[in-house]
């Protein structure tokens, strides 16, 4: 569990709340009307955040390849009997 404490008093002691965090491996949270605001962690903890968030990123990039990869797609010959000719018109339009 973390250490929470107000933000005018992590002003006044940031020093010592670094010192907690790097040589005490402890984690901070600041918070302002006793909603948290940020977080002290060490950079090693930083890090293993940052990995962990990359695969959703990762993730992400690709899901956005794939949907800007896709291309427009005729309208199939029974779908424009079907439907007339808003199915060609919707074919033809960007979407």
């Amino acid at each position: 569990m973390a250490y929470e404490i107000p933000v005018t008093q992590a002003r006044a002691e940031l020093a010592d709340l670094i010192n907690r965090v790097v040589y005490g491996g402890e984690r901070v949270v600041v918070t302002r009307h006793g909603k948290p605001l940020v977080a002290l962690v060490s950079a090693s903890d930083l890090e293993r955040l940052e990995k962990l968030g990359e695969p959703a990123d990762l993730a992400e990039e690709q899901v956005i390849t794939a949907v800007s990869s896709v291309r427009e797609v005729a309208s199939a010959p029974r779908e424009r009997q079907r439907f007339g000719i808003a199915a060609e018109h919707r074919g033809s339009s960007p979407s």
